[in-house]
């Protein structure tokens, strides 16, 4: 018997799936007759009175529904849509924030709780609900163009992608346009190329595919994996300094304070890095991290500090740069991977280096030279090993590509914070 009971109840829900509406609706009232606590019945009954324009028997059905399971996302979804139809905008909200709350990923969901707020005349957080459920949605090859859009939400999409675009248009401009006030639209052109580039409103003609930018691709930079020595004036000054700072590196060996990981979580470890002698570990001495400085480190290496500010630190409020003392224990492999921008680069001054010791960006394998600098951009695939039985310690820093003009430093270390900025609001959607 109660096999029969579900073969009809998985027969009604393929049905309703199926598109046959009236014939599932009649199916599952029969079967709430003898189960009327079958939450995918009330939810089939109470969509079906929603497309009749009922919403009130819609939400009678619903509300038991949510009751009977509190984990139950679709049916406070559904909740939401009925209480629009009936005129409830309050309610609705409510349970489209209910309904994100147990499912973050439900994007048709946040689609339609976006286009409710615009009707409540919340258009801030209409926007941010629209920016997130377009960015998951895209993730995962949906909604990005009409073929993988489904055609009854087509005019949503469309509405919401609109409304994003012109945001993020408008902030990018309201960062530009003192810039170009003092310097000219000329200065900044390359700027407003790569930042259509950003917003894939013009494509990125890369003459090396090798290079491949996880977030900001700047066009027109002479590209190569590992740069020429020539191409940095600060280099020598560096390198004669290198006595004084590993004698600061030394005095910190002994000690443990002021080191972290570099990968702050075991999940992040585990991703990449390997061991040969044991657990792999990557540890640093930060002086900067994202952008921030680590005042009571720098005061810890003042020989240290004073050579790295006289270099051209790629300074990015909240994101850069990274300078570091880097510490690979013995059998540390951090595996191959790119970075985010090819407007700065990477340099690493070698101070502990034991044999058997190596980086690799791109085809060009470097062996580190204690006191010899390496410049290159990391965003070809680079990966580094230390196969010695003792650590590996390199002072790493980020500088600006030297092909960049001082205007364009200037406004990329503007626009980096905006998006950023506009990035971090759409997360906390």
């Amino acid at each position: 018997m109660s096999a029969g009971r579900d073969e009809a109840r998985a027969e009604a829900l393929r049905l309703f799936r199926g598109g046959q509406v009236l014939e599932a609706e009649q199916a599952c009232l029969l079967r709430l007759e003898t189960e009327p606590d079958d939450i995918e019945a009330l939810k089939v009954v109470a969509v079906a009175a929603l497309r009749r324009g009922d919403p009130v028997r819609a939400i009678a059905r619903l509300t038991r529904a949510a009751t009977l399971d509190p984990a139950d996302p679709i049916a406070r979804y559904h909740l939401a849509r009925a209480h629009e139809l009936a005129g409830n905008t309050i309610a609705a909200l409510a349970w489209y924030d209910t309904a994100l709350q147990l499912a973050p990923a439900f994007h048709v969901a946040r689609l339609n709780f976006g286009a409710a707020l615009e009707r409540a005349g919340e258009p801030e957080r209409a926007l941010w609900q629209w920016a997130r459920a377009l960015r998951d949605a895209q993730a995962l090859g949906r909604w990005l163009d009409p073929a993988t859009t489904p055609s009854g939400l087509a005019p949503l999409v469309e509405r919401a992608v609109t409304a994003v675009r012109a945001r993020r248009l408008d902030m990018l401009a309201a960062v530009l346009a003192p810039l170009e006030a003092r310097h000219g639209a000329a200065a900044l052109a390359r700027v407003r190329h790569a930042l259509a580039i950003y917003l894939r409103e013009a494509a990125a003609e890369n003459p090396d595919p090798r290079q491949q930018p996880g977030f900001l691709w700047f066009p027109d930079l002479p590209a190569a994996p590992i740069l020429d020595r020539s191409l940095f004036g600060w280099l020598a000054g560096l390198e004669a300094a290198t006595p004084a700072i590993r004698a600061e590196l030394e005095s910190l060996l002994p000690l443990a304070i002021g080191r972290e990981r570099v990968f702050d979580t075991s999940q992040l470890e585990h991703a990449n890095l390997r061991g040969t002698r044991g657990a792999p570990s990557w540890n640093g001495y930060y002086f900067h991290r994202h952008g921030e400085r680590r005042e009571e480190n720098c005061r810890r290496c003042p020989s240290t500090v004073a050579a790295l500010d006289a270099l051209p630190l790629s300074r990015v409020p909240g994101h850069g740069p990274e300078v570091l003392f880097s510490v690979f224990s013995p059998g540390t492999h951090l595996l191959p991977h790119r970075g985010v921008t090819n407007t700065r680069l990477v340099g690493h001054l070698p101070l502990i280096v034991p044999a058997d010791c190596a980086l690799r960006v791109a085809d060009a394998e470097h062996a580190w030279r204690e006191g010899e600098v390496v410049v290159f951009d990391d965003t070809y695939e680079h990966e580094a090993w230390n196969r010695s039985a003792s650590p590996r310690i390199v002072l790493i820093f980020d500088v600006w590509n030297p092909h960049l003009t001082e205007v364009e430093r200037e406004s990329l270390a503007a626009l980096v914070p905006a998006i950023g900025h506009f990035r971090a609001s759409v997360d906390a959607a």
